[in-house]
């Protein structure tokens, strides 16, 4: 008897430890880099596009394929319930290098690095608006807002007691030297969803344009804001007044440290500084596929990374591009559909524990429970991407010979 009390005791010590690791884990995983962003762009805020849309800012983020920051414009985004606010993703320092921490929307604003990204979020909290009776009310004196067209508005005059700086990471050498508090902590554990799938695609249309690079705006992007999520070529696009400081080191002193497992593909432009946070080994987001991009360590259906899509194809063959693109899309749907019922299963069972005032055993079984179901689903989804990928249809072959030709 006293034997199996002691193997149960082992058990719920290492089940607890297993779920602490866990929980850290969530606190920054993302991409990671050797040397620092540029610091934010000035830039004017489009006139909000209607009632319910939420100002999400610009921010740099990082493209390891192509070795390079880019601009994700700052935009409005509908928010996706009521009550939701977003808390802006940041960087911060590692100690050996700047790693990503990814935004979210919740019913509190959490911590983003003490960054100033202005139009409300002046490093803590978010002054821009509030929600009252289901409607969400818009600050005029941060933001852009049409009052003949928008009535449910107020004036507050924020007191400018915030820095100027533009630096657009936390800590380390020259960085926002701020730290969470207790209730932006405690935001991070509460409810929340991952950005939506409007800012999924805008965050892809920005990545793929060229113009948008730290390396080729030097800080100062051309499209800095736009009115809605993706609208890249509408009137309603906003160009940086001014850019920031940019100071990469020159790109053969990025490679020339690749360890071996680095240079894997034809290309070889991974760079060694991408790193995921949690192993120091090239981060999930480095890896071809829609969901490889997961954390490893994720618990909930909230705490993975967006669904992305693919690139639509160019083969040269449009009638198979075509089919390709409609399986893909009946793929993302249907993988959205699996992840919404998970989410809504897994809320189900925090509510029904609650509800039973269940003890601390039974809590950690429904969280590996949970932390199994998410990590399946999201290895399910990787294998279909795969799968989907090697249908794709092939690039013809230049000068290539038509089989019906006589010769």
């Amino acid at each position: 008897m006293r034997k199996l009390f002691s193997i149960r005791l082992l058990v719920l010590a290492l089940a607890m430890l297993l779920l602490c690791a866990a929980s850290a884990a969530q606190i920054a995983v993302g991409i990671a880099v050797s040397f620092a962003p540029p610091e934010l762009p000035v830039y004017e805020q489009p006139l909000c596009p209607g009632d319910g849309y939420i100002w999400v800012p610009g921010y740099w983020a990082w493209d390891g394929d192509g070795d390079d920051y880019y601009w994700v414009p700052g935009t409005w985004v509908e928010a996706p319930e009521v009550g939701f606010l977003w808390t802006p993703g940041y960087w911060g320092w590692g100690g050996s290098a700047f790693f990503f921490h990814e935004g979210y929307w919740g019913p509190v604003v959490g911590f983003y690095g003490g960054i100033n990204y202005g139009f409300g979020y002046f490093g803590h909290g978010y002054e821009g608006g509030r929600w009252d009776g289901g409607r969400f009310y818009y600050n005029r004196s941060v933001n852009n807002v049409n009052i003949t067209e928008i009535h449910n508005v107020y004036n507050t005059r924020i007191e400018n007691n915030y820095r100027e700086t533009r630096v657009s990471y936390n800590g380390g050498n020259g960085g926002i030297n701020e730290r969470p508090s207790a209730r932006e902590e405690a935001a991070s554990r509460e409810r929340h969803i991952g950005p939506i799938a409007a800012q999924t695609r805008h965050v892809q249309e920005a990545r793929g344009n060229q113009s948008l690079r730290a390396s080729q705006n030097h800080g100062r992007p051309a499209i800095a804001a736009t009115a809605r999520p993706g609208a890249f070529n509408d009137r309603g696009v906003v160009a940086a007044r001014s850019g920031g400081n940019y100071n990469p080191p020159p790109r053969n002193e990025r490679n020339a440290s690749r360890p071996p497992e680095a240079r894997n593909g034809s290309s070889g432009s991974r760079p060694p500084e991408v790193r995921n946070e949690n192993n120091n080994s090239r981060p999930p987001e480095a890896r071809t596929g829609n969901n490889a991009s997961q954390p490893p360590d994720a618990r909930h259906e909230r705490d993975l990374q967006p669904i992305t899509r693919s690139s639509p194809r160019d083969s040269g063959n449009a009638a198979a591009d075509r089919k390709y693109q409609q399986q893909q899309d009946k793929m993302y749907a249907k993988q959205q559909q699996d992840r919404a019922k998970l989410q809504q299963r897994q809320e189900q069972d925090h509510q029904r524990i609650t509800q039973q005032n269940a003890n601390e055993a039974r809590k950690q079984q429904v969280e590996q429970r949970h932390q199994q179901q998410t990590q399946q689903l999201a290895q399910k989804h990787t294998q279909q991407q795969q799968r989907m990928e090697q249908r794709a249809p092939q690039p013809r072959q230049q000068n290539q010979p038509n089989p019906k030709e006589k010769h």
